[in-house]
């Protein structure tokens, strides 16, 4: 399985009788991804994990995706079945699982998380993992491409977790992601915490050189590295896994006392995304993700449609609203009319409040819609995401303006969608009457 023209071509393919091979996502030089549904049920999308079965592994790799099948936590990826299979006359394994729409490592080659968003990803990610060490589980390959975002949340891959007790020599460190007790065959919780802390800064920075497995002491963190996070991953990063901090104590420094961001200042170094979703994960993503990685993990990037992973499938997100009318101003709450068609008017418009560098991160146009309700006096009563766009950080900050907007009263109580792009140089609003 190392050619991917190869792989493409069992699209259409059944698998095990039942689950049938659709849209080919990517993979890896032994796995290759797929979309796939359940028997009879064409909704909702699955994937399906393909993977050259090793003899010795085999029966020990598909026990543990059935034990990792009975998880449950709002912040893993569910687990619906596994099992063996033949393609070609190659004997593989395959699991399927929850269908992801991003990951934070479709975002990093973008732009940076920006602060807010790294806050956001990291609880559902420590959330997951305090969860899997509780009960004598390790995930042990946290990084971007394993941070999804699914829907509005921020969630963890679960294809490769294991027992702390299983005794598993055949694993080595493959990047920096990996702690480095892992070349000699070691992995246990604080083996997770490292690769928490080289995630977090390689979300806020782009870069994971600091941790490159030739280093033969504690890294050095990038000077642009601000705090908390710069403490949170200096305590990750340390060579010895005995002196590294636990998953409550990074949780400690995140809470609200704690987890504030310090105000950006003018002149202030400025971190270099990957968690849209941010993301993903408040979390990595997901930041992002959920801030989304997915609400990531965020998640991020431009508004362009996010590229297939290499180890998890990922849909593109519609974001067209219509666009009647656009204002381009920077963030503000002035109060102003805005004409729209359909006899509507808008007598308050409400951009997002975002800084300047969290901008300096956007490449291209981000942007979100958002569904309101108005109530015949014009006030708005409710508001919901229409399309999220690739970051749940800039998402938020539109879903918060749009709850502050103000239309002419009515006869009788209407719907509207709102557009707000984003872009280095300010934010743009578009209104428009819906059809409710």
């Amino acid at each position: 399985m190392s050619n991917p023209g190869v792989w493409k071509t069992w699209e259409g393919r059944v698998v095990d009788g039942k689950f049938p091979l659709r849209q080919w996502l990517g993979g890896s030089d032994h796995s290759a991804v797929f979309l796939t549904e359940r028997p009879g049920q064409p909704s909702p999308k699955l994937a399906i994990k393909l993977v050259v079965a090793e003899v010795t592994e085999a029966d020990r790799q598909i026990s543990r995706w059935r034990a990792a099948s009975q998880l449950s936590h709002p912040n893993l990826i569910r687990i619906l079945d596994a099992g063996r299979c033949r393609l070609d006359n190659m004997a593989l394994l395959y699991v399927v699982m929850e269908s992801a729409e991003e990951d934070l490592s479709q975002i990093l080659p973008q732009r940076p998380l920006v602060p807010g968003e790294a806050t956001d990803m990291l609880p559902p990610v420590l959330d997951a993992l305090s969860y899997l060490h509780g009960k004598g589980l390790v995930h042990g390959r946290i990084k971007p491409s394993n941070v999804l975002a699914v829907g509005t949340r921020l969630k963890l891959s679960s294809d490769q977790v294991f027992p702390v007790a299983e005794v598993n020599s055949s694993r080595r460190r493959r990047d920096a992601y990996d702690a480095p007790e892992t070349a000699a065959g070691i992995v246990s919780p604080a083996s997770d915490v490292w690769s928490v802390g080289v995630t977090l800064v390689a979300a806020l920075t782009q870069n994971t050189s600091f941790a490159e497995p030739a280093s033969e002491s504690d890294p050095n963190l990038p000077e642009t590295v601000l705090q908390p996070f710069r403490g949170i991953a200096h305590e990750c990063l340390h060579l010895d896994p005995k002196r590294r901090c636990s998953i409550a104590e990074i949780q400690a420094r995140l809470e609200p006392a704690g987890r504030s961001v310090p105000a950006e200042t003018k002149g202030s170094p400025r971190p270099r995304r990957p968690v849209k979703r941010g993301p993903v994960v408040a979390g990595l993503v997901v930041a992002a993700l959920l801030v989304a990685l997915v609400g990531f993990f965020s998640r991020g990037k431009s508004g362009s449609a996010p590229a297939a992973s290499s180890t998890d499938p990922r849909a593109p997100e519609a974001t067209s609203v219509p666009k009647p009318n656009p204002t381009l101003s920077e963030p503000a709450t002035p109060r102003k009319k805005a004409t729209v068609s359909q006899g509507g008017e808008v007598v308050r418009q409400v951009l997002p409040e975002v800084s300047q560098s969290a901008r300096n991160t956007i490449r291209g146009t981000v942007k979100v819609g958002v569904r309101v309700d108005v109530d015949p006096s014009g006030k708005v009563t409710a508001a919901r995401l229409k399309s999220a766009g690739p970051s749940r950080y800039f998402a938020n900050a539109a879903l918060k303006a749009a709850q502050r907007w103000e239309f002419s009263p009515q006869p009788a109580a209407s719907a509207w969608l709102l557009q707000f792009r984003f872009r280095r140089g300010g934010v743009e609003a578009l209104s428009e009457r819906a059809t409710r």
